[in-house]
């Protein structure tokens, strides 16, 4: 089964080896017929502690790191 992958930007770096990814997606909303924004926060394994808050990254999903963490980061 592929494995997911998202794109979003780093919120929090402050925890060792982790990093925050805020991920945003938009749709329209199925009876005002508005487009809507909403975003979700994904905990993603940084092996490197190489991206910092700011920096736009992509993540995929993997086996679990931890209680929360689920993704990865792609090195790019």
């Amino acid at each position: 089964m592929p494995k997911r992958i998202l794109q979003g930007t780093v919120t929090s770096d402050k925890n060792i080896k982790t990093v925050t990814v805020s991920v945003e997606r938009r749709f329209t909303h199925p009876v005002l017929k508005k487009t809507i924004r909403k975003s979700k926060k994904y905990r993603a394994h940084d092996e490197a502690d190489q991206f910092k808050v700011g920096d736009v990254v992509r993540i995929r999903e993997c086996a679990p790191h931890s209680k929360n963490k689920r993704w990865e980061v792609v090195a790019e």
